[in-house]
């Protein structure tokens, strides 16, 4: 499209939704914009493919949601680490501004994430679970019910997120119910060695060990899937086989760290890892 004045995101997308290859367009934007790490505007355009694939009464493809996921993690990691820095720094030394910038870093992650979530709980859910119930064809419900797991997933890390920075609101609860929820379909649906239900698995026995302080059932969790897929792995693909293992090393890395730490001081590296189970 030609832009009528100096084009800014907003008008960037603005006229792009009115060309006939929008969708199109838009994903090659996306990835420019993952390419020069520009995630904000990698969100921005995402919401726009989002929209217009649903007024196509459509889902995002494979593609499509990983790079949305990618997106958002980026915009969301940087806060979060940011948020646990000045978090660190207030809890060994004095100040009277150290709170009030703790807040604006907290508002600005919490409005990422509240910002996913709303795609997520009002678009993409509802419409993947529309779309999985009026398929016939099996190979395609396959593919929207691994959709449909990716986006509960997805969601309840973001829930995840919003309980690290507030304890006080139910988001500890409503990342473990979307979590579960997920766990649910995954193990209707996928092989133990699934990536997705591998990843669904780490990050939920991270949300038990660092948002719910359930250490036990944590353990339990991880050691499960990691039980369970090992004993499948020699029926995998080499690609597939590739990214079980990587998980699954994950898995195992939480599991020993998680064992031999009596004290309360392991979370944020077992937390750094999950970030790689997309």
């Amino acid at each position: 499209p030609r832009f009528s004045t100096t084009p800014n995101m907003d008008k960037i997308i603005e006229e792009l939704r009115g060309s006939e290859d929008a969708i199109q367009q838009g994903m090659q934007l996306v990835k420019a914009a993952e390419h020069a790490e520009r995630y904000k505007d990698m969100c921005s355009l995402m919401r726009m493919v989002v929209d217009l694939a649903h007024a196509k009464n459509e889902d995002l493809d494979t593609e499509g949601r990983n790079l949305l996921s990618v997106g958002y993690k980026n915009l969301v990691g940087a806060g979060r680490g940011s948020h646990r820095h000045v978090k660190h720094q207030m809890d060994h030394k004095e100040g009277d501004l150290m709170p009030g910038y703790l807040s604006v870093i907290a508002k600005e992650t919490t409005d990422i994430c509240k910002e996913v979530l709303e795609v997520l709980e009002k678009k993409l859910i509802p419409k993947i679970v529309q779309l999985r119930k009026a398929e016939k064809d099996e190979a395609k419900k396959k593919d929207k019910v691994e959709a449909s797991i990716f986006y509960l997933k997805m969601a309840g890390d973001y829930y995840r997120y919003l309980a690290e920075i507030d304890k006080a609101n139910g988001y500890d609860k409503k990342a473990k119910d979307l979590y579960l929820q997920g766990t649910e379909l995954a193990a209707e649906h996928l092989e133990p060695t699934d990536p997705i239900r591998l990843g669904l698995a780490l990050n939920l026995s991270v949300c038990y060990y660092e948002i719910l302080n359930n250490k036990k059932e944590a353990c339990r969790l991880a050691k499960q899937a990691f039980d369970d897929a090992i004993s499948k792995l020699d029926r995998l693909e080499e690609v597939q086989y590739k990214d079980a293992t990587l998980i699954m090393q994950l898995l195992r890395d939480n599991l020993t760290l998680w064992t031999t730490n009596d004290n309360e001081e392991g979370g944020e590296e077992e937390d750094l890892q999950v970030e790689n189970a997309e």
